[in-house]
């Protein structure tokens, strides 16, 4: 049986990840950790797990959680992780972390994007990036996981085979990304209102967004040199979900039948990957409340281009899916233990 403890429980992620994880009988939460409910039922706070989870919130104190824990989930605002975690925590459970503390590893670029300065940047060189479909190996055996963010983690597996491959110009890369409002998380705040996003869409973070240096590192890393995009994220009016398209350079004549095979290449045994045929464009209902990514592209001749799209839940593979999947990696489980549901429709 593994002791989970969930800091941030009561926040959009924290919440999903106690659901997904209620439904596991080798999983036993041991914490749900809020700073707004303390000593109120968990199931209180949200009725959906009622009866499944009516135990009070506890405080979020990381060092006591992480006597009783064998891993702490951290699904909480920049800072707070960096904050909290010792040499002393990651000695007693392993840490992963859903906040961006972890993920990029120039702790100059993080505190140039996140406007904070870093409080353990010690930690940095060990965390490993949490994306299992390229850091599997290095997952399996970490003390400390970087759960990547949402359009990072769709982004990336959108582009990743052609960056690898060689077979787009990195200098012409274009992200188009639209996420549904709850990636803006539970506080109250004007913009997430209903009548501030419904019946509309706004481009927002332009030029700015916290996730590009992100969505930069990891692909240079691929591409095995510097890599800069232009990432505009927008806010679409539905609960759930990530839709990225993407654009680049073709730096060879290509037919779809070579760029699919490219895709199977690197995702035919990738069990949360789902390649579609060429041209089909992936939606986001397809996969909400699943793990699952679904990828495809459309080739453009008369530009040279190729369009790659992509789609995840942005609560589920963008944030507690993965972590849980990650989970399962550190504790040598099947990756998807838990995590096969298919995607809810309608």
């Amino acid at each position: 049986m593994i002791k989970a403890g969930i800091i941030g429980a009561t926040g959009y992620a924290g919440a999903e990840l106690a659901r997904l994880l209620l439904q596991r009988d080798d999983v036993a939460i041991v914490w749900y950790g809020s700073r707004s409910y303390v000593g109120e039922d968990f199931s209180q706070v949200y009725r959906n797990v009622a009866g499944s989870a009516d135990v009070p919130c506890k405080d979020d104190d990381m060092a006591q959680l992480a006597q009783e824990a064998d891993v702490i989930f951290t699904a909480t605002p920049q800072g707070y992780c960096a904050s909290q975690v010792t040499e002393e925590i990651l000695s007693q459970a392993k840490v992963i972390d859903l906040s961006a503390d972890f993920r990029i590893k120039d702790v100059g670029v993080y505190e140039q994007w996140y406007k904070i300065s870093h409080a353990s940047p010690q930690f940095i060189p060990e965390a490993v990036y949490g994306l299992p479909e390229i850091n599997r190996e290095q997952i399996k055996t970490a003390r400390l996981v970087a759960n990547p963010g949402c359009y990072p983690t769709c982004s990336f597996l959108t582009l990743y085979p052609l960056v690898k491959e060689g077979l787009i110009d990195t200098d012409t890369i274009i992200i188009d990304a639209k996420s549904g409002t709850s990636g803006a998380g539970r506080g109250t705040k004007l913009g997430s209102l209903y009548c501030e996003v419904n019946e509309s869409m706004k481009a927002y973070g332009v030029a700015s967004h916290r996730h590009t240096p992100e969505i930069e590192e990891q692909l240079s890393y691929v591409a095995g040199k510097p890599v800069l995009v232009s990432f505009t994220p927008h806010l679409v009016p539905m609960n759930r979900g990530i839709l990225v398209t993407a654009y680049a350079t073709l730096t060879k004549s290509l037919d779809a039948a070579t760029v699919k095979a490219v895709y199977d290449q690197y995702y035919e045994k990738e069990y949360f990957v789902r390649v579609l045929k060429p041209g089909e464009a992936p939606e986001t209902r397809w996969v909400e409340g699943s793990n699952f990514a679904d990828i495809s592209f459309k080739l453009d001749p008369r530009t040279n281009r190729i369009v790659m799209m992509g789609a995840i839940d942005n609560m589920v593979k963008g944030a507690a899916g993965q972590a849980m999947q990650n989970m399962n990696l550190m504790f040598g489980l099947a990756e998807n233990t838990g995590l096969k549901q298919i995607p809810m429709f309608p």
